[in-house]
């Protein structure tokens, strides 16, 4: 496992008023769990942001989950970027784009279609604008659940993306880490990202448009058992999970 060369840090701790520190929670600041709901994050991870986002132009959580899911758990100052772009939140404030608001009636269709199913296969994670549909405690099962999801995303619109051991089923908006990425960077020097999860690799490659636009970048990828190869890949810093990426935040302070 690679150390935090400081020469990596550099450009972000040399001036954080002009660089961005953005994460993923789930596997990244909180360990992953068999029930969704009960993921929290490590503790010192808020007093970690906090420091942090005194100091640097930018902090943010970006993350699959409902940004109402992560106000909570996140300090103010961090800018909290939840449903893959679709919520953002900051100080407890929740904002939509109008054009996601619609999708809300056919999401609740889909939750209730999936609650009537009524096995253990679907477990039912409702976002309000997107739907996760959880096989981790019946990987068997996962076959099952991505015909049943795909049937839904041709009856509906929706979309299917793949997650750690479950389906997400989103609207067919151009949003994802991605988008989220580049614009909490727009008009900064430097930025890092890290992340756990296929999800995440969208950000990856935010950032690598993002340096070829001379934008000092740092990827980082979470390692756990459950790994995603083209995470470990892609990254240009591998941390030991969520406590090695706590350590990570204390690193990043001037």
């Amino acid at each position: 496992m690679a150390a935090a060369d400081p020469a990596l840090l550099a450009p972000l701790r040399s001036s954080p008023e002009r660089a961005a520190v953005l994460l993923d929670f789930d596997g990244t600041l909180a360990p992953i769990v068999e029930r969704a709901d009960a993921a929290t994050a490590l503790p010192g991870v808020r007093a970690a942001l906090t420091a942090l986002a005194e100091v640097y132009a930018v902090v943010a959580i970006v993350s699959g989950r409902p940004a109402a899911y992560l106000v909570p758990q996140v300090p103010e100052g961090v800018v909290i970027n939840g449903l893959y772009g679709l919520e953002w939140a900051r100080d407890g404030e929740i904002r939509r784009p109008p054009e996601a608001e619609r999708w809300a009636a056919v999401v609740d269709e889909v939750a209730a279609a999936a609650a009537a199913v009524g096995t253990d296969a679907l477990e039912v994670e409702h976002k309000g604008l997107s739907l996760t549909l959880h096989y981790r405690t019946h990987p068997d099962d996962a076959g099952e659940v991505l015909v049943w999801a795909t049937d839904q995303a041709e009856r509906t619109g929706l979309v299917v993306r793949e997650a750690k051991m479950s389906l997400e089923l989103h609207p067919p908006l151009s949003y994802d880490k991605g988008s989220a990425v580049e614009e909490l960077v727009a008009g900064l020097d430097a930025a890092c990202f890290m992340g756990d999860d296929v999800g995440d690799l969208p950000a990856f490659a935010a950032l690598d448009r993002l340096a070829e636009r001379g934008v000092a970048t740092l990827k980082v990828a979470v390692t756990t058992s459950e790994s995603v190869k083209a995470m470990v890949e892609s990254a240009d810093l591998l941390v030991d999970g969520p406590q090695g990426a706590l350590a990570l935040l204390h690193d990043l302070l001037p």
